[in-house]
């Protein structure tokens, strides 16, 4: 059995939302984001960073549907993605770089986290393979999402958007590329 395999991947409810804080830490996941990088403007965010951004996407997930999935290994959350409507992630529209492609509605995979120990085993891609099955599940006919190409510059520090070609083995391709290291890439479902 691959590794890969040996995740049960869930929706992110009000049931897990413990699991999802312990796998996010005190710090968030990435610098007090908890996930709202793509929600709110420039300065709500930093107004609600750590704390009052837990608070804002503890709301969002109580009100449901479910923002994104969480994967476990055992009983313990080691992998989160964040997958719904693009229309939930106004700040991917006011982006020069991710702006829409065209007006198909689509479904967006923005960010992942995953913990260090479990990063470069294939998790990445079966989130990325639940996530397709997810939003396909909820009426998606397209699956974007906003990777860097690392092949045309060094990646940053953190991918939390996932790797270009990560995308490309799981059956995405480039819908648009404004710039060389920042493609929009979609899957049909």
């Amino acid at each position: 059995m691959s590794e890969a395999f040996e995740y049960r991947i869930v929706p992110l409810t009000l049931a897990h939302w413990a699991s999802f804080e312990r796998l996010f830490g005190p710090n968030g996941a990435c610098g007090g984001c908890w996930c709202m990088w793509w929600r709110l403007t420039r300065k709500d965010f930093q107004a609600g960073h750590g704390e009052a951004n837990r608070h804002a996407y503890k709301t969002i997930v109580r009100q449901g549907p479910a923002p994104g999935l969480l994967a476990y290994k055992r009983q313990e959350a080691v992998g989160w993605c964040q997958v719904c409507p693009r229309a939930d992630l106004p700040v991917l529209d006011r982006s020069p770089l991710l702006k829409p492609v065209d007006m198909q509605p689509v479904w967006s995979l923005s960010c992942f986290y995953i913990r260090p120990d479990f990063r470069h085993v294939g998790l990445m891609g079966a989130l990325i393979e639940a996530a397709k099955e997810h939003a396909r599940e909820r009426g998606a006919a397209i699956l974007e999402a906003y990777p860097w190409d690392v092949r045309q510059q060094k990646s940053p520090s953190t991918i939390f958007t996932g790797t270009a070609s990560t995308f490309v083995r799981h059956g995405f391709k480039t819908a648009a590329r404004r710039v060389a290291r920042r493609p929009v890439m979609r899957c049909a479902l």
